[in-house]
């Protein structure tokens, strides 16, 4: 297992995974974190769009090493790309194995692209920035 450090920016996202998370072999679920992915995602997709979006693809998405009960699960999101109504975000996930220890590992990391939609559910143009 190879010991990384995490990135100097504040996390988007950080969860600690619990028992019911997991599958039979005591592993955290893959859509579990599949699904935290898509919520650190959006965030700077949202801020990005100044409202509401959707997941419209899943660009990429690779798991590295499994998370564990108790580990402490940082998601750090970034855009990577805009469009006219779309935004891609970029999340790399890191897992703190052993907070007293400093064993951290990146467990995954995953590109996701999100559309902006208005009041009705119907694709936006996104704002200027």
């Amino acid at each position: 297992m190879e010991t990384t450090a995490l990135p100097n920016e504040h996390p988007t996202l950080r969860v600690v995974p619990m028992p019911c998370d997991v599958n039979h072999n005591g592993d955290v679920f893959g859509g579990w974190v599949m699904s935290q992915v898509d919520v650190a995602g959006a965030i700077p997709a949202m801020r990005r769009a100044k409202g509401r979006v959707v997941t419209v693809s899943v660009n990429s998405f690779q798991f590295r090493q499994p998370v564990s009960v108790g580990d402490i699960v940082s998601f750090y999101a970034e855009v990577v790309h805009v469009g006219k109504t779309s935004v891609t975000v970029k999340v790399e996930v890191f897992a703190e194995r052993s907070p007293a220890d400093l064993i951290v590992v990146k467990v995954t990391e995953a590109e996701l692209t999100y559309v902006a939609i208005d009041a009705s559910g119907q694709k936006r143009l996104l704002p200027h920035n």
